[in-house]
């Protein structure tokens, strides 16, 4: 399957905020009404957001913030996959991407997965990402965040 990494930008932000609310993640944390177009928009307007493309068609993104994490390290604040194309390998792609190309220079990388989604959890130990730390309740009460890092 030939999948193009490139940025996103304002014609792709409904195809991010599908594969947003459709995942665990969205459901969890976006279901207010505009909030994963809040979201989604924040990536565009900022630069960050990158999409997966597959014969054109958005399948996926992510938005990360470069010094996200204690003001000098790359944060990946936000990655969905459209429910058709998961299970492809996409959101490895989407990593690798972010790893390899966005942020080739930094040596390590950080995000937060939460309690309720440990399939996240396991995607991201299979690809090189440790728990570091975790915060109970913060976005939500009775949600546990795990700090999860990658050193490169």
């Amino acid at each position: 399957m030939d999948i193009k990494i490139k940025k996103g930008t304002m014609q792709h932000r409904k195809d991010c905020e599908e594969a947003l609310l459709n995942s665990e993640l969205g459901k969890r944390y976006f279901a207010s009404e505009g909030s994963g177009e809040s979201a989604v928009l924040e990536g565009v307007e900022q630069g960050n957001l990158y999409i997966a493309l597959i014969k054109d068609r958005c399948a996926g993104f992510f938005y990360y913030i470069p010094k996200g994490c204690f003001h000098s390290f790359p944060y990946l604040h936000l990655i969905a996959v459209k429910e058709e194309y998961r299970g492809q390998g996409i959101g490895r792609k989407l990593i690798d991407y972010l790893e390899n190309v966005v942020c080739a220079d930094d040596h390590k990388l950080f995000l937060v997965v939460a309690d309720f989604n440990p399939e996240a959890k396991r995607f991201y130990e299979k690809n090189g990402y440790r728990q570091v730390g975790e915060i109970p309740g913060l976005y939500r009460e009775g949600i546990t965040e795990y700090i999860m890092m990658k050193k490169k």
